[in-house]
């Protein structure tokens, strides 16, 4: 596994397994791939992944079905590239917030805030739905959405943790069940009702007070006297 360090006070990976954090920035990148992979998305949240056919893809994009299979070899590594690059927008969005030092609570409630606003989207719950949708017929689809987004989304919050520890603000521990347990305590309540259609959008300031009990809950299970 790659090394991750925070560079003045942001975090960033380099992480051997994802390669979607490696990836070039949107500008200048393949306009004909970011297509495939805008269009793949509507057409899995729209019709489903076992109904969606790389021919169907391959219609809407506007080209032929060989210069898809040129980009993607499979429905498969089309879709597993569909939720790579919904979940780099997503960590690209989390960990550029500054990780200040010296006030590790409000750090942590900046990043709170974010994250649960994030997996709130509409966009982020329909993915979510689908993958839930379909994985017990295929798998491979959970497996590649577990890798891409919490398996290492919970290793990059680690390694911020790992930091904290050091500096005296955690105390010594397992911070990969401290990332576990953080991002569980965010998501919460709020995260169901908006999944089931409970409740419409939660306002901020329900956000602000779900992230603030989270933070408080976290700190007095992780954190030391110190911090």
């Amino acid at each position: 596994m790659g090394h991750i360090e925070p560079v003045n006070g942001k975090l960033y990976g380099t992480v051997m397994e994802a390669e979607i954090l490696e990836q070039p920035p949107k500008t200048g990148r393949d306009a004909k791939r970011d297509a495939i992979l805008r269009i793949a998305l509507e057409a899995f949240l729209t019709d489903g992944y076992a109904a969606t056919s790389m021919s169907t893809i391959a219609a809407k994009v506007g080209g032929s079905k060989a210069t898809l299979y040129n980009y993607f070899t499979s429905k498969e590594e089309l879709f597993s590239a569909v939720i790579a690059e919904k979940c780099q927008d997503v960590h690209q969005l989390l960990f550029e917030t500054e990780l200040e030092h010296g006030d590790f609570r409000a750090s942590l409630t900046r990043f709170g805030e974010r994250f649960l606003k994030l997996v709130l989207s509409d966009e982020k719950i329909a993915v979510f739905r689908l993958i839930t949708a379909e994985t017990a017929r295929f798998p491979e689809l959970g497996r590649a959405f577990y890798q891409s987004g919490p398996l290492l989304g919970k290793k990059l919050l680690a390694q911020y943790f790992d930091r904290a520890v050091a500096e005296g603000s955690l105390r010594p521990g397992d911070t990969s069940v401290m990332s576990s347990h953080f991002f569980a305590l965010c998501k919460g309540e709020v995260h169901h009702r908006k999944l089931w259609n409970v409740t419409s959008n939660p306002s901020d300031e329900e956000i602000r007070t779900a992230i603030g009990e989270a933070v408080e809950m976290f700190l007095a299970a992780y954190g030391s006297e110190a911090g």
